[in-house]
């Protein structure tokens, strides 16, 4: 695709990035997508597909109890358990307001390993990460983000998302839904959003703005990025995802580059090229 040549011009020492569709068609790749990143909070879609595993598999159900008094574990993949962002300090009765919480998610994953008698880590190593062969990825520490992989291994994950095997489509569909609709919440980089919406784990676009897509995004689609600069969105209506993955914090200039590069993938996408 033409279009990801347009990560030659960033401004970050190593890039790399790939769109793939929903049968796992790889549409194009660019840069070293073997090379180990840092993904920041692109480590939770990963955490939360292991999570939805559990809850499959009947170690956990969403609606049980977890985290603060009156959250459950579907409050903690949505951020709306009351939970800081990076405190294990209650701030808002559950449900009420969208927290994004890294430390909602390390108490997902403390639960998880409880419920499961495995550490996190190794949970979603069985459940995720060895299935789809995601042989260059790790989630060891926190389940918020901590996790070390490459676009070789997040193309196999979107393509999972996107046609689910280890999940029934169901969950998935549950996943990419709006949890509690309506409520506000800030955005990290883009400030208040109104409504902030989420879904299990997965950001959902809806009608955002300022956001880290582009114009053109439908709001269906849901992903995620991280504060090291990474990104994985997921377009149902353009039917592909594209993952991009780089070595230099979130700014300004990923604010600037990305959702015109979002908006050139999804021309060539509607083009047919």
């Amino acid at each position: 695709m033409q279009s990801l040549e347009m990560i030659d011009n960033w401004p970050v020492p190593t890039v790399a990035a790939a769109v793939v569709r929903a049968d796992g068609t790889v549409l194009g790749t660019r840069g070293p997508v073997a090379h180990r990143f840092p993904l920041a909070s692109v480590t939770k879609p990963v955490a939360a597909y292991a999570a939805l595993v559990a809850y499959e598999e009947g170690a956990v159900e969403l609606d049980e109890p977890a985290g603060p008094e009156g959250s459950t574990v579907r409050h903690l993949l949505a951020h709306t358990s009351g939970l800081a962002f990076d405190e294990h300090r209650v701030t808002a009765p559950p449900g009420t307001r969208r927290l994004y919480s890294n430390a909602g998610f390390e108490v997902l994953g403390d639960h998880i390993a409880k419920a499961t008698d495995i550490p996190f880590p190794e949970y979603a190593h069985q459940a995720v990460l060895e299935p789809l062969g995601m042989t260059s990825t790790t989630l060891e520490g926190s389940p918020a983000r901590d996790g070390v992989s490459t676009v070789e291994d997040l193309i196999r994950f979107a393509a999972e998302v996107q046609a689910p095997r280890l999940l029934d489509p169901r969950t998935v569909l549950e996943a990419q839904t709006v949890v509690h609709p309506g409520l506000k919440g800030v955005l990290p980089g883009y400030g208040h959003q109104n409504p902030n919406d989420w879904g299990l784990g997965f950001e959902i676009r809806d009608s955002k703005s300022p956001h880290w897509t582009g114009a053109s995004s439908s709001p269906a689609t849901f992903g995620h990025f991280g504060q090291s600069g990474t990104f994985l969105w997921i377009d149902p209506v353009a039917g592909a995802a594209c993952v991009a993955l780089t070595d230099r914090a979130f700014g300004p200039w990923a604010a600037e580059v990305w959702p015109p590069f979002t908006d050139a993938v999804l021309a060539e996408l509607r083009s047919g090229r």
